[in-house]
């Protein structure tokens, strides 16, 4: 599970290397690399032939510049080949979870920082406490992927938690844009305003009453800190709550949140489902990574805001990804040599951008700034906003997966199909967690 609490600080080379990033200049992540990268040239050109399995999930952006980061490490390293597997993230984790199950995951694969626990507790991580430099990396980021001592999954970025808007939609429509450091009223407050100005079937946000991540965002400006506290309990103050969920139940019967089987369909960043990218919503939840992925749909329409504050701030900020050696797998060092090269070259960190948060090599996020693009900017930017007085992102009490993943998602829909009311899916939360508290 994912739980937050509060930013006591922020390592002073990170926000020097995204200030430096944010303020370079022009490039792209097409940009060539250099050949004479100062780290990593990985495994040797005249080795043993040797071909590494990796499988992510992602963007197409994603997708493709990992798929070019690999081919480069290829050209410099002939011996070492691979076979990627990449889908979007529905189904990633059923398909890898079989994998592994059979003992074959992929050599290399992607995980979430709240599955790390979970996955070293089974075995399927191997020690990667040795073989790749994470001297440069925050030590925050490094003991995301630590259980018990030992570092079983390398961080590939940083992000910041967020909204996306549709600036262009909002400018047509006559509404004033949001700022950074906005409040929860002023997100409430114009979503009420856009009432009269939306046209048929548009609509002002998703219907957020029972997410997960969203309410979490919330209770966290509101002073109450963790859904769950860190020893496993549940810690959901109800009148916070309530004010939220009557909040949208008061959008929702103003037409300005979608009806529920429209807010069901929305498949995020699909080019086809998307309700932002289809038109349909204004605004949405974002990952300062994400917009590099948002503005290849429709580029120069998006721009990045922080989570909405109340007494504390909304947003946090997290890793964004890890990667996991299989601990199965028969090539565990080329492995290794290669996760060194993706952290620490700044071959590597142009070729990625920000498709995987804020390179968490601080030092060579610096060198490399002026590489990056515009859209990798506007991310970088709201990290560093956020990054202020944001929450930050710590690994909380294991064992309620199925809460957040599952039960939210069922409250999510009574609420949205109005089977529920708040009061009721209050004791009905409440009541779910008794099964995973400690």
């Amino acid at each position: 599970m994912k739980v937050w609490k509060r930013l006591s600080g922020i390592s002073a080379s990170l926000v020097l290397a995204l200030s430096l990033a944010a303020c370079g200049s022009g490039g792209g992540n097409s940009a060539s690399p250099s050949s004479d990268s100062a780290s990593g040239s990985g495994g040797a050109a005249g080795g043993e032939k040797v071909k590494l399995r990796i499988m992510w999930w992602g963007s197409q952006q994603r997708h493709q510049a990992t798929l070019n980061a690999l081919d480069f490490y290829t050209k410099q390293n002939p011996n070492v080949t691979f076979e990627p597997e990449y889908s979007g993230m529905e189904g990633y984790l059923d398909k890898l979870s079989t994998q592994a199950a059979a003992n074959n995951a992929p050599d290399i694969f992607q995980i979430d920082p709240s599955w790390v626990a979970d996955w070293a507790s089974r075995g399927q991580l191997a020690d990667l406490s040795e073989g790749v430099d994470l001297s440069n990396v925050d030590e925050k980021l490094v003991n995301g992927g630590k259980v018990d001592g030992k570092q079983v999954a390398i961080p590939l970025g940083s992000a910041a938690y967020g909204m996306i808007y549709d600036k262009a939609a909002m400018e047509k429509l006559g509404l004033q844009p949001p700022k950074n450091g906005w409040t929860w009223d002023d997100f409430f407050k114009l979503a009420k305003e856009s009432k009269s100005k939306l046209a048929e079937g548009q609509y002002f946000t998703k219907d957020y009453a029972g997410d997960y991540f969203a309410f979490s965002a919330f209770h966290y400006a509101e002073g109450k800190g963790l859904l769950v506290t860190e020893d496993g309990k549940f810690n959901i103050d109800r009148d916070t709550f309530l004010k939220w969920t009557k909040q949208f139940e008061e959008l929702r019967n103003l037409g300005v949140v979608p009806p529920a089987d429209v807010n069901a369909s929305d498949k995020e960043m699909d080019p086809t489902g998307d309700l932002m990218v289809k038109g349909k919503i204004l605004i949405r939840l974002s990952f300062s990574n994400n917009f590099v992925s948002w503005d290849s749909l429709k580029p120069g329409a998006y721009d990045l805001v922080t989570m909405p504050r109340s007494k504390e701030a909304g947003g946090w900020l997290k890793p964004s990804l890890f990667f996991g050696v299989s601990a199965h797998s028969a090539h565990q060092e080329e492995a290794k040599k290669f996760l060194d090269w993706f952290t620490n070259s700044p071959d590597a960190v142009k070729i990625l951008g920000t498709t995987r948060g804020n390179p968490v090599n601080n030092k060579v996020a610096a060198e490399v700034a002026s590489s990056f693009s515009a859209a990798d900017k506007v991310g970088m930017e709201m990290y560093n906003a956020t990054a202020v007085d944001g929450q930050q992102w710590t690994a909380g009490a294991s064992g309620w997966t199925n809460w957040v993943d599952k039960d939210w998602a069922l409250i999510r829909d009574e609420l949205s199909f109005k089977k529920t009311t708040p009061e009721q899916a209050y004791e009905e939360l409440k009541s779910m967690a008794q099964e995973y508290e400690n």
